[in-house]
C-alpha cells in the first residue's frame, strides 16, 4: 500500500514498528501534494517546515522520549488559523501579506503532539460559504467527477480545501472549522469523515474569527478512528479563550467499542425537507437500518422548531461577522488603498479587499443590529435558537444520538447555485441546527449517489459527549462499509 493511503491510525502503527519514517511519510504527501497541485487544495505551501518537523520527530523517536498523539503524521492546516511566520490570511485580499508573529492554540497542541505541517488549505473567504468558490486564491475543485461528463465539481465550504486535501491523498488529516457546518458538508462532499465537537471543546484563540458564538474547530480525516485521535490532539481547555470550557479530554479513541447495543438513536421528522433527492431519504433509511441490526434502538423524535434554524442562523452569524470584521481597515495589518481622507482609506480598503459574498454578509450584519432593527431581527434570532437548543434539551431525555442526513444533495457544479444565495445557503440546513445548539457532530460518508458522488450521514451528540458519538460513528462506518475511491469511485 502506498504511504499516502495510510490511515492516521495504520501510520501511526508502522512509524512505532519501524516500518518508515516521519521523513519518508511526509515526503510521499509532500510529492502527491505536487502531482494533485490543479486541484488548488492548498494555498501555501510549507515543504522545508514539514521536512524540518519530520526529521524532528524521526530524532524523538531513536531517542525514546515521550511521542505524541500525532507523533511524526503530516496534515494541512485551514488558511484561517494563525501559524507563526507562515501566512494566515483567511483567503481574502483584505489580508494579503498577514504573517502572524503566534500561534494559534489548536495548532499549538497539534505540534506539541508531534503532528507535521504541510501547508495552509484554501477555503471559502472568512470561512463564508458552502462552496469553496468565495476564496480570493481561486475555487477549490473536489477530487470526485460527476458522471461521464467529469464537470469539475465544488469540494463543498467552508473547509473544502482541507476536505480536498484528505479525500486526494494529499494529507493524512486536516484541521477545519464550522460555524454552521463548514466542516461536516465539505466531508459529506469529498467523502470523508468531517467532525464538529461541542462548542468550547477547542480554543478558538489564534483562529481568524467569523461568528464568535460559533466557531468550532474539528478534524476531516478519512475514518472516525483518525478522527477520534486528531480531536484528542486538538482539544483542550486554554485560558486565552474565555469560550473555552474546563473539561478534560477524555480518551476518544477508547470510545470506539464496536458495540451501540441498547444505545437510543433519535430521527427527527423535521429533517424531511422538500426538494430533497429521494437517494438521500433512501440512504437516512438504511442508515436507520444499519444501527438497528447493531442493536440500537430507533426512537422517532421531533425537533418543532429546526424550520427556524437556517433563517436565524443567517442573522445571528452576520451580524457577529460584521462587528468581528470591523477590526479590518487597511490601518494595521493587511490590505491598505489610500484615500482622500481617513474614511475614504476605510471604504476603499474594504470595497477592494473584501469579497462579494463577503459584502453581502456584512450588509446583512451591520442591517439586523442598527437601531430600529435589533429587536425585530437580532434578538429574536437569539430567542429562536434557545429554542432550538430547548429543542435538543428535550430530546437527550428519550435519545443518546440524533441521527440525519449531512447534506441535502451531493456535490454541485462550480458555478452552479452561484447566482442564488438563498439556493446556495439551504446547504447548511442539516448542519445549522447542531451548531446553533453548539453540540458536537460528525458526518461519516455512506454511499454514493446515482452520478457516484458521496454522500455523508451526521450524528449529532449530546453537550460534551463526543464519545458516545464516535462509538456510533464507528459503527455506521463499519456498517457503510464506504471504499470508494475519488475520480475511480472504485475501491
Amino acid at each position: 500500500m502506498k504511504l499516502t493511503e495510510l490511515t492516521i491510525a495504520a501510520a501511526r502503527d508502522g512509524l512505532a514498528a519501524g516500518e518508515f519514517t516521519s521523513v519518508e511519510l511526509t515526503a510521499a504527501n509532500l510529492s502527491a501534494m505536487e502531482n494533485t497541485r490543479d486541484l488548488n487544495a492548498f494555498v501555501c505551501e510549507t515543504a522545508e517546515k514539514a521536512q524540518d518537523m519530520a526529521a524532528a520527530s524521526d530524532v524523538r523517536r531513536a531517542r525514546g522520549a515521550d511521542l505524541g498523539a500525532m507523533e511524526g503524521i503530516p496534515i494541512a492546516v485551514k488558511d484561517l488559523f494563525c501559524t507563526e511566520g507562515v501566512r494566515a490570511t483567511a483567503c481574502s485580499h483584505i489580508l494579503d501579506g498577514f504573517t502572524p508573529p503566534y500561534e494559534s492554540t489548536v495548532t499549538t497542541n497539534l505540534w506539541d503532539a508531534g503532528a507535521v505541517m504541510l501547508g495552509k488549505t484554501n477555503m471559502d473567504e472568512f470561512a463564508m460559504g458552502s462552496s469553496n468558490m468565495s476564496s480570493y486564491d481561486g475555487p477549490v475543485t473536489n477530487p470526485w467527477r460527476a458522471g461521464d461528463d467529469g464537470a469539475k465539481l465544488v469540494p463543498g465550504g467552508s473547509s473544502g480545501g482541507s476536505a480536498a486535501a484528505v479525500a486526494a491523498r494529499m494529507a493524512m488529516g486536516a484541521t477545519g472549522t464550522d460555524t454552521g457546518g463548514s466542516i461536516r458538508q465539505p466531508g459529506a462532499f469529498c467523502g470523508v469523515v468531517g467532525m464538529k465537537p461541542t462548542y468550547g471543546r477547542c480554543s478558538r484563540w489564534g483562529v481568524i474569527a467569523f461568528a464568535s458564538s460559533l466557531d468550532q474547530a474539528g478534524p476531516l480525516t478519512r475514518t472516525v478512528q483518525d478522527a477520534a485521535i486528531m480531536l484528542g490532539a486538538m482539544a483542550g481547555h486554554d485560558p486565552k479563550d474565555s469560550t473555552s470550557v474546563n473539561e478534560s479530554v477524555p480518551d476518544f479513541e477508547a470510545a470506539l467499542t464496536g458495540d451501540i447495543k441498547g444505545l437510543r438513536v433519535g430521527v427527527p421528522k423535521e429533517y424531511v425537507v422538500d426538494g430533497m433527492p429521494g437517494e438521500i431519504g433512501e440512504l437516512w433509511r438504511r442508515g436507520v437500518d444499519w444501527l438497528k441490526d447493531a442493536g440500537a434502538q430507533i426512537v422517532d423524535i421531533s425537533l418543532p422548531h429546526t424550520k427556524y434554524a437556517l433563517p436565524a442562523y443567517y442573522i445571528i452569524a452576520p451580524a457577529e461577522a460584521s462587528s468581528n470584521l470591523a477590526r479590518y481597515d487597511g490601518v494595521r495589518y493587511g490590505l491598505r488603498v489610500e484615500g482622500d481622507s481617513l474614511q475614504d482609506m476605510y471604504a476603499n480598503t474594504r470595497s477592494e479587499g473584501f469579497g462579494a459574498e463577503v459584502k453581502r454578509r456584512l450588509m446583512i450584519g451591520a442591517y439586523v443590529l442598527s437601531a430600529g432593527y435589533y429587536d425585530a431581527y437580532y434578538l429574536k434570532a437569539q430567542k429562536v435558537r434557545a429554542r432550538i437548543a430547548q429543542d435538543f434539551h428535550d430530546a437527550w431525555e428519550t435519545v443518546d444520538v440524533v441521527l440525519t442526513p449531512t447534506a441535502p444533495s451531493a456535490a454541485f457544479a462550480q458555478g452552479e447555485k452561484m447566482d442564488d444565495p438563498i439556493a446556495m445557503y439551504l446547504n447548511d440546513v442539516f448542519t445549522v441546527p447542531a451548531s446553533l445548539a453548539g453540540l458536537p457532530a460528525i458526518s461519516v460518508p455512506a454511499g454514493l449517489s446515482s452520478d457516484g458522488l458521496p454522500l455523508g450521514l451526521q450524528i449529532i451528540g449530546r453537550p460534551f459527549d463526543e464519545e458516545t458519538m464516535f462509538r456510533v460513528a464507528g459503527v455506521m462506518e463499519r456498517e457503510a462499509a464506504f471504499t470508494a475511491h475519488p475520480m475511480t469511485g472504485e475501491a
